[in-house]
């Protein structure tokens, strides 16, 4: 009966879950995360020692074995056709950067947006539901070479797919965050006259910031594959065309240079609203 007054635990960033059930947050999401984030000199020395040993273990197989480059190219290929050809492919990296900050922004302030409205008024959820299960479940690549049609070759369609994949995981997530409350607190907030937008900014908002940044974490990475989809399918710029132009000329270091950048761009991403959550939203019940 306690439980259902004070409503569901709240989430938290890198400490433990509470008793008979499982905490929220980005420590959850993956082993990665787990612990404070620091490393020990013997930690550092066993990871340098595990990626030694993989990226010398690929060397040496693929050229022990004689794999054909269109098939994979070594590992130290790779590196010198990233750092060779890193002035054809760094201009990309720029457009693909612009169309992901901006669908992204266009669809993380939607979705907050969205997420707030829809606590707040359970009617308007009634209404938007729907749409919003459409938009999560149908893949925005489907819908690129449509925008194309409509909006050409340029940024426009790119960042309206990107938008459109983020907007509802960052609305979903901070949707879950402002309904996860201690409703002792907004009875108490209410008990000294505060406000519904007050008890929203200081109670509901600062709660549900480890699923506010989840959601932003994963939109990200949504718009980043995305955007990455999108100039696969039309355009002639952006990572996502070196790929398609890499692939078509079997110039396969240059085109695992590309996935490498691209899985650095995702790490970063990961590591970002990481560090973030463990900084602004790392507070224990």
């Amino acid at each position: 009966m306690a439980d259902k007054i004070l409503g569901d635990k709240i989430p938290e960033f890198g400490t433990a879950p509470p008793a008979g059930g499982k905490g929220v947050g980005l420590s959850d999401m993956s082993a990665f995360a787990a612990g404070t984030g620091s490393r020990t000199f013997l930690e550092i020395v066993a990871i340098a020692i595990v990626a030694i040993c993989i990226i010398g273990g690929t060397e040496i197989a693929l050229r022990g074995f004689d794999v054909p480059l269109y098939v994979m190219p070594p590992p130290s290929m790779i590196f010198t056709a990233l750092i060779t050809d890193f002035e054809f492919i760094g201009p990309h990296l720029v457009h693909t950067l612009i169309e992901l900050f901006s669908g992204y922004a266009i669809g993380a302030t939607v979705g907050l947006i969205l997420a707030a409205v829809i606590t707040q008024f359970p009617f308007v959820e009634k209404i938007v539901a729907p749409y919003i299960l459409m938009l999560v479940t149908t893949p925005m690549l489907a819908l690129v070479p449509l925008l194309i049609l409509r909006f050409g070759f340029g940024y426009e369609p790119r960042i309206i797919a990107v938008a459109l994949a983020s907007g509802p995981m960052v609305m979903i997530n901070s949707a879950t965050g402002f309904r996860r409350v201690d409703l002792a607190k907004i009875a108490l907030a209410r008990s000294f006259g505060a406000n519904t937008l007050q008890i929203f900014m200081k109670i509901r908002v600062p709660m549900a910031l480890p699923m506010i940044i989840v959601g932003l974490m994963i939109g990200a990475i949504f718009g980043l594959l995305t955007a990455v989809g999108a100039e696969m399918v039309g355009g002639g710029f952006g990572l996502g065309n070196r790929l398609t132009t890499f692939s078509a000329t079997l110039q396969m270091p240059q085109f695992f240079a590309v996935i490498l950048v691209l899985s650095i761009l995702g790490i970063l991403i990961y590591m970002t609203f990481f560090l973030i959550g463990k900084k602004w939203a790392s507070w224990e019940s």
